[in-house]
């Protein structure tokens, strides 16, 4: 990721049902202050600048101070970077998943084998 920040901050970031609805109020809305979120959203001013402090440490809001007030807006450039990671750690699991699949079948086939085997013997 870029600005050195982890995988697993990303991963944290994006996990928070919330997170996402402040990252999707944010693509509909562009540049928003936390106000205009909390307006939106079922909880209060302070909870949306919290998420939004979790999603500006994984790089993928920024803010930009106007007068009296802080607007945030996506930042396009990380956002990618972070469907890209988002890809890679869902194909590690796609792996991890055939994997676990493989060695069921695996079982199951020895299991059914057996079986076989022991009732051609007369034994069940």
């Amino acid at each position: 990721m870029s600005r050195g920040v982890s995988e697993e901050t990303l991963l944290e970031a994006v996990a928070d049902t919330s997170r996402r609805r402040v990252l999707d109020l944010l693509l509909a809305h562009g540049e928003v202050t936390p106000t205009a979120l909390a307006e939106e959203l079922p909880f209060t001013r302070q909870a949306v600048t919290k998420h939004l402090a979790v999603l500006d440490r994984a790089g993928l809001v920024e803010s930009s101070r106007h007068g009296r007030e802080v607007r945030y807006s996506i930042r396009p450039e990380h956002l990618d970077v972070a469907v890209r990671a988002m890809a890679r750690v869902a194909a590690r699991w796609d792996a991890r998943l055939e994997a676990i699949k493989r060695m069921a079948e695996s079982e199951a086939a020895a299991r059914r084998r057996s079986v076989s085997h022991r009732a051609a013997q007369g034994l069940e």
